[in-house]
């Protein structure tokens, strides 16, 4: 097999990574905010549910998550779900997993905030919105970016563990054609398609911090 073949057919697959990484940045970056919150709770069992499920889902291994969402609805509750499921399993516990990373990257920024700022925005006269959306939040971003930054490169990455329950992403489209044409070529081409997309992430990123370099500390 040429390899023009063997790279059409991991674009391919790439396709369906870039799927799950965007769903999952969306729905994580979004799902993270009200769990970061609750954790902030002064309401003591909103706050420790929410510590719970960060901990939990942080402290078990995203494939094994991958598994509970897929089997859950079979074996709990005696739904059959078919091969099109496997999609939206995988979706579901990349998000719910990587919220939880995301929530506390967000609540390490909010606390990182010095009350002083909170204070004079009050004796300037600002609501608490007002504080936090026009001065806690834009330095809140600049802080949390160099994390999430990390967070997101790692996602980029994660996203070959779909392999696991029968997603054919690119990591999956590559093991098949190491095993019927005998040849490492996949695999580094499969490298440096996840390499350049990290680096296109990274850039990204630095043009971003580069924007919010105005806030200073």
């Amino acid at each position: 097999m040429e390899i023009s073949t063997m790279f059409e057919m991991l674009i391919s697959g790439y396709g369906v990574s870039l799927q799950i990484f965007f769903v999952t940045l969306v729905g994580a970056a979004i799902l993270g905010v009200p769990v970061a919150l609750g954790r902030l709770s002064r309401f003591k069992p909103l706050s420790w549910l929410m510590a719970i499920y960060i901990s939990l889902m942080r402290g078990t291994p995203l494939m094994l998550q991958m598994f509970a969402v897929f089997f859950v609805p079979y074996y709990v509750f005696g739904i059959v779900t078919g091969p099109s499921f496997m999609m939206v399993a995988v979706l579901i516990a990349f998000v719910i997993n990587y919220a939880a990373y995301f929530a506390e990257i967000y609540r390490s920024g909010i606390q990182s905030m010095p009350r002083g700022q909170y204070e004079a925005a009050e004796v300037l006269g600002y609501s608490r919105s007002q504080t936090f959306f026009r001065i806690i939040l834009p330095q809140v971003v600049k802080r949390i970016l160099p994390a999430m930054g990390n967070e997101i490169v790692t996602l980029v990455k994660d996203t070959s563990l779909a392999f696991s329950i029968g997603v054919a992403e690119m990591f999956t489209t590559g093991r098949a054609l190491v095993a019927s044409q005998r040849t490492m070529m996949p695999f580094a081409i499969a490298a440096a398609i996840y390499w350049v997309t990290c680096l296109i992430i990274e850039w990204l990123l630095r043009r971003a911090e580069k924007k919010l370099s105005y806030y200073h500390d």
